[in-house]
């Protein structure tokens, strides 16, 4: 995927330098700084120490964190156009400049990135459940942005073919599902919400990309020519399946749901491990028989594409039964692999790879939303969230910086290059997922239907009625 520019900052060393030195006592039992409020004895010999916060969230706890990113997401994505070579600021849009540009700040964060795309979700769930419309107004602005000066670019290009070096390229010339699905996914979420301007052309452009003109295998899968001819990564179950969905819902047109549900099928069977219920990084078609890498993020993109075709499938789509195993299976297994942190690892079945927070948020979120859509148990799965929280929250810092997320990261064929991916709180793939997995445990601590229950110093989400299948 895209790269950025590796940095770690000062908090993220110290954090790790904390939790290397805190995490075992002598004895080999995890320690830490973190006492459980929930237990009333507070010198209670059967009550150890945590790293992590591990206890029952408040909502108030989760909106000051989610608060805490948008703040500073506020700042980090801003909406003006700058001369390229001297920064300063362009205000007459009369007549395009070659060398306008879309301003950036120190985060280098870009308001057409798909990794934008899952920001804009995580805002929009989070006003819905916060009630607070600075979420909503943050997406708002960003697509504002995009109407003013879409027409500006537009003409930049007819007069000075800029190509790729077009800030506005991703809409003028798609050219790759990075280019357009999760970014036309957020547009039509938007769109349907009401919040922003009408961007229904170029929701109309990058729908027909993915549709008509994205690369796809004979069988019509999803595919890349990159790093080989016919390449299937796991990343574009949410580069392709939630647009193609969200059309679906826009339009009201079957075709849409079936392209989607299709997809998720076909690239669960090149890419799914059913003896680990976990999903390889990518396939090769020339090279089907390489060696497996369950990369934690890829993951992640697959579990949140599910869950957001679920949500928007039609009740009665034949597909929706194999969707919903499919989604079991792999919330199943990854379960499996949550490391005494909470969070999970760069490679899932390697705990020598150091834990990471995008994929460790989606995972959160994918637990807890489908706790609350009633799709898996939150018996089995209602403490996995909540620890998956506790080891999350840790990532937040005080400016609202999202820790410990891997940067971009391409398909690859051997673990050095995975296990050595620089992590950055300038990785923009981490700022979205903690929006989201925050929005859903609000949703779950609110849920009307669960009983949390505190016993033995665990927990246990225990549904108030017994009626219906526990899976």
């Amino acid at each position: 995927m895209k790269g950025f520019s590796p940095r770690l900052s000062p908090s993220s060393l110290v954090l790790a330098a904390v939790i290397v030195l805190a995490c075992l006592g002598p004895d080999g039992r995890a320690e830490g700084p973190f006492r459980n409020r929930d237990n009333k004895t507070a010198d209670d010999p059967a009550e150890g120490t945590y790293p992590v916060p591990y206890q029952l969230p408040t909502v108030a706890e989760i909106t000051g964190a989610l608060t805490r990113i948008r703040t500073f997401l506020e700042a980090a994505v801003p909406t003006r156009v700058v001369d390229r070579k001297t920064g300063v600021e362009i205000t007459d849009f009369s007549a395009p400049a070659a060398d306008a540009v879309v301003a950036h700040t120190e985060a280098n964060f870009s308001g057409l990135a798909y990794e934008m795309g899952v920001v804009h979700a995580g805002m929009l769930q989070a006003t819905e459940v916060t009630g607070d419309p600075r979420f909503a107004a943050f997406t708002a602005r960003q697509l504002q942005f995009i109407a003013d000066r879409l027409p500006y670019f537009r003409r930049q290009e007819e007069k000075f073919h800029l190509a790729r070096a077009n800030s506005f390229t991703a809409i003028l010339d798609p050219k790759a599902l990075d280019d357009s699905g999760s970014m036309c996914a957020a547009l039509i979420r938007a769109r349907l919400a009401k919040v922003g301007p009408d961007l229904l052309p170029v929701i109309n452009t990058w729908s027909d990309y993915i549709a008509h003109k994205q690369f796809r295998l004979a069988d019509s899968t999803l595919a890349r020519q990159r790093p080989q001819a016919q390449s299937l990564w796991a990343d574009d179950f949410y580069m392709g399946v939630p647009a193609l969905a969200e059309m679906g819902r826009l339009t009201g047109e079957r075709p849409w749901f079936d392209d989607a549900v299709k997809n998720v099928r076909q690239m669960s069977g090149y890419l799914f491990n059913p003896q680990l219920n976990l999903y390889t990084h990518g396939w090769n078609a020339n090279n089907p028989s390489a060696p497996q890498f369950y990369w934690g993020r890829a993951n992640g993109w697959a579990v949140l594409a599910m869950c957001d075709l679920l949500d928007v499938l039609p009740k009665d789509h034949p597909g929706r039964e194999p969707v919903l195993t499919q989604l079991r299976a792999v919330l199943r297994g990854v379960a499996q692999y949550q490391s005494g942190l909470g969070l999970w690892h760069q490679l899932l079945d390697r705990n020598d790879s150091y834990l990471e927070t995008s994929a460790s948020a989606i995972f959160v979120y994918g637990y807890a939303h489908a706790i609350n859509q009633g799709w898996i148990s939150p018996t089995t799965y209602g403490s996995i969230a909540q620890a998956g929280w506790a080891g999350v929250s840790m990532r937040i810092n005080d400016q609202g910086q999202v820790e410990g997320t891997c940067v971009g990261t391409t398909f690859a064929g051997d673990p050095v290059y995975y296990y050595n991916r620089p992590v950055s709180v300038y990785a923009l793939h981490g700022y979205g997922p903690v929006l989201l997995a925050g929005a859903e445990m609000i949703r779950l601590l609110k849920n009307p239907a669960i009983d949390i229950q505190v016993k033995l110093r665990t927990y246990h989400y225990v549904p108030k009625s017994s009626g219906g299948p526990q899976y």
